[in-house]
């Protein structure tokens, strides 16, 4: 099972252009900005659940994964640990040292990376093969980025120094997603659809 690539990109862009654009709409931007002022973002846990996890269904299709049920798998694992920060943000408040949601959404999101390296590395398969140096670069700029996200929620969570104000969080994650995401569509156009 493969997708194209260039719709793929598109696809990602597009949904999070889609959501912004929802977001800062006359109807959901007051909603939005109650939300913030109770230190909750529902729309952007929405919007990351599905873009993310085409994301992550582009790079596995570039790593070499081609089974259906694991691009199921991945995409479905990759959205509950969205998901689960979307739990972390309803049922808990930063600092109050409630962090189940946070620990499983960790565990979740670690899962298809662990895949996408033994992809990359090549574990278990044909001798002598190995990605394409772009690949790694991909990997691995896209990883350190989607655990800045964790990150993110953590220094939060934790009300560490600047982090105690919400929307210094929410820029945060606006600004990491925006860099994420761009920084993919360039990797991919650079390396793949660039003749």
């Amino acid at each position: 099972f493969k997708t194209p690539i260039g719709l793929t990109v598109a696809i990602f862009l597009g949904l999070s252009a889609l959501a912004h654009f929802i977001v800062a709409s006359p109807k959901f931007f007051p909603r939005y900005s109650a939300g913030l002022l109770e230190k909750r973002n529902y729309f952007r846990w929405v919007e990351y659940a599905i873009s993310s996890s085409v994301m992550i269904v582009l790079i596995a299709q570039i790593t070499g994964v081609t089974e259906i049920a694991a691009i199921v798998s991945l995409f479905g694992v990759n959205a509950s640990m969205i998901l689960f920060g979307w739990l972390q943000e309803k049922y808990e408040n930063p600092g109050s040292g409630g962090w189940v949601p946070f620990i499983f959404g960790c565990i979740a999101g670690i899962v298809p990376w662990i895949a996408l390296f033994f992809y990359v590395f090549s574990i278990g398969g044909p001798g002598g093969t190995s990605a394409p140096g772009f690949v790694y670069g991909i990997v691995f700029s896209i990883f350190l980025l989607f655990n800045s996200f964790a990150l993110v929620q953590w220094l939060q969570y934790k009300r560490v120094g600047r982090w105690n104000d919400y929307l210094r969080g929410e820029r945060t994650y606006i600004t990491l997603s925006l860099v994420a995401k761009s920084l993919l569509a360039w990797q991919i156009f650079a390396n793949t659809l660039i003749p």
